[in-house]
Formats: structure tokens, C-alpha cells, sequence
């Protein structure tokens, strides 16, 4: 059985590597075991095939050192927060185990996004009944982050990605169906362009903290500190 540390759940391949994939990697350069559940194979998008998506996601979680990845084939562009859904990422969750489960801000212009938020995070409450099958044992995460990178809000904390951040980038890329080099118009910007969108995202939440790049990241609940003498960004 396998299990892990770190879960990060999206809508759509590559949804990881844009929002918290320099995290993912951070983790597993650590020490901890990390994985991707991608809710759908993105058939619905302009470019490539559910079959080349899903190799390009295996490309690229090999690139993150993810030690594990699956794609749950749900309907893209039309993610339903069922009964059926949450009891398949309920199941997949006591199966993996993770202690943290990264999900996609809660407000987002995509319907997918924000329905795989509600339906993991309901999943992950669902993964704790121990009557809710008989074959496999209760788990619920300790923690549940939000990934806000593309949210206007300020975040309750911020990953330095400064030394990952390159081969996050690499990780995007792999998915050459959709960022390779065609005139795509606004919809689909060249390489370059995205390259440097994300590197001045990146940038602007790492100043936060006063490092070069950075993941920001939202919590629900009020965070602990024992020891103030440690606190890591400084005022001054």
C-alpha cells in the first residue's frame, strides 16, 4: 500500500505544477513522500488528448520527485460535487494517507476549480468515518492548506521556492501540448510569456518574505507559534 506525506489534489493536469508544485518538490528534496490525485484528464481543453496529458503529468511529477500520481477520469469542465466523487477521493484519501492535503483556493474563475475544492475537502472530512466502507481503515489529514497563488487575497503564509523554482517551471513545460510554441493568441501566450508571468508572481509573493520566489498558501484556522524568538521574516 502506498503512502504518503503530502497530497496535492487539482482539477486539471498541470493545476499543481502552476500553484504549488515548487512546494511539492521543496518537500520531497526534504525528505517527505508527495503526491498529485488530478481530478480529470483536461479532455476538454483546446490542445491534446486526455492520453497525452496524463503522460505529460507523469513527465512532470518525475521532474517534481513526486513518489505518487493518479488521474480519477472525472468529466472535465463539468466536475459535479457528488456523492459518487467524494466517495472516490474519500477512498483514494484512506488508501494514501497524506498527514497535509494542498487543495485550489476556494474562489476561482474556473467551475472545476473551486468544485474540486468543496468536493476533496468534503472527501477529506468523509475519509475520517470509520463506517464509511468496510475495507479500508478511517484517515482524515491533519491539515488542509489552499494554494491561493492566483486569488487577491493576502496569504496566511508563503513556501520559499527560490531553489526550486527553475525546475518547477521545467515541470510546467513538460506539457508540451499545451505550452509549445504555436500561435495561440491571448488564450494560449507563447513560452516566454508565460515564463515570465509566473517568475513575477512568483517574485512578488517571495518579496513578501524576502527571499526570490515564493508559494503563497491560505489556512482556515488560526496558527500556533510557541516560540516568538524564531519567527523567520523580519520587520526591518
Amino acid at each position: 500500500m502506498v503512502s504518503i506525506d503530502l497530497l496535492a489534489i487539482a482539477a486539471h493536469p498541470d493545476d499543481v505544477e502552476q500553484t504549488c508544485g515548487g512546494t511539492l518538490l521543496k518537500m520531497a528534496q526534504t525528505g517527505y513522500s508527495t503526491g498529485i490525485i488530478d481530478l480529470t484528464a483536461g479532455d476538454m481543453g483546446t490542445r491534446g488528448s486526455p492520453a497525452l496529458r496524463i503522460e505529460e503529468s507523469e513527465a512532470a511529477a518525475r521532474l517534481l520527485s513526486v513518489s505518487h500520481r493518479e488521474n480519477l477520469h472525472f468529466p472535465d469542465a463539468r466536475l459535479e460535487n457528488s456523492l459518487a466523487g467524494r466517495m472516490t477521493i474519500a477512498s483514494r484519501i484512506r488508501e494514501l494517507r497524506p498527514r497535509v492535503v494542498i487543495l485550489p483556493y476556494w474562489e476561482a474563475r474556473h467551475p472545476d476549480h473551486y468544485r474540486a475544492t468543496e468536493m476533496s475537502f468534503e472527501a477529506c472530512f468523509m475519509a475520517g468515518l470509520r463506517k464509511l466502507d468496510q475495507y479500508t481503515e478511517p484517515h482524515r489529514p491533519f491539515k488542509v492548506l489552499y494554494s491561493s497563488l492566483y486569488a487577491n487575497v493576502t496569504p496566511s503564509f508563503v513556501v520559499d521556492v527560490t531553489a526550486q523554482f527553475e525546475r518547477r517551471m521545467e515541470s510546467l513545460f513538460a506539457y508540451r501540448s499545451q505550452y509549445a510554441a504555436l500561435d495561440g493568441g491571448e488564450l494560449f501566450p507563447d513560452e516566454a510569456e508565460i515564463r515570465e508571468r509566473l517568475a513575477a508572481i512568483a517574485r512578488f509573493y517571495g518579496n513578501l518574505i524576502g527571499v526570490r520566489y515564493g508559494e503563497p498558501f491560505i489556512v482556515k484556522e488560526t496558527m500556533r507559534v510557541d516560540d516568538v524568538m524564531t519567527l523567520g521574516v523580519r520587520t526591518f
